[in-house]
């Protein structure tokens, strides 16, 4: 991850100094998903609507955690993307916790997890060279939107392909997520040591 070289003043404001903090506690979640669904050998559904429902929901809320922290304006066509994309996630998660089966989370989720993914995707390609966190959007819309297009393939497979198709693409995004916290986190502890010189 780069720092964008001129920011466009009349379109973003500097990202917050704790950015890395909603960023770090999202991978962690990712990293946390995905581990379940490494070592969870034969989930009963209502398990995998559970973890799945759990794993949208939280990335969700950490979403509407950063948008204030993204350097976005407030109303904002592109705050208002990411707000709906935490705002998808939330609700498919609920709807995934709460309607368990094979169906309901291989298109729910798959639809919440596109959705998501299609608006990082985008808010990626239109935030280049204004955002710290345009390249890791891109990245993690397309896993979103992979993750999402396989999950319909793997209804009849039960819930065991169906959660490692999901937590696949959980450890994926929790790596890339996991790597932009860090970067922004160090980057915050650089500026504040250069603020205090």
């Amino acid at each position: 991850m780069t720092l964008p070289a001129a920011p466009d003043a009349s379109t973003a404001l500097p990202a917050a100094a704790d950015l890395w903090k909603p960023v770090l506690v999202r991978a962690a979640v990712a990293l946390a998903f995905g581990a379940l669904t490494v070592f969870w050998a034969s989930p009963p559904a209502e398990g995998m609507g559970w973890a799945g429902g759990l794993y949208l929901l939280a990335t969700g809320v950490v979403l509407l955690w950063s948008v204030n922290r993204t350097g976005l304006r407030a109303g904002s066509p592109s705050g208002k993307i990411l707000s709906a994309a935490g705002a998808v996630l939330t609700g498919t998660g609920a709807a995934v916790g709460l309607m368990s089966g094979n169906l309901v989370f291989g298109v729910l989720a798959g639809l919440g997890l596109g959705l998501a993914g299609a608006a990082e995707l985008h808010l990626g390609i239109t935030s280049r060279g204004r955002s710290v966190l345009a390249r890791d959007w891109m990245a993690s819309g397309v896993v979103g939107l992979g993750t999402a297009a396989l999950l319909p393939f793997f209804i009849d497979l039960g819930p065991h392909a169906l959660l490692g198709v999901a937590g696949g693409g959980a450890i994926i995004s929790g790596v890339l997520w996991t790597l932009a916290g860090l970067t922004l986190r160090h980057d915050a502890r650089a500026d504040s040591t250069e603020a205090v010189n």
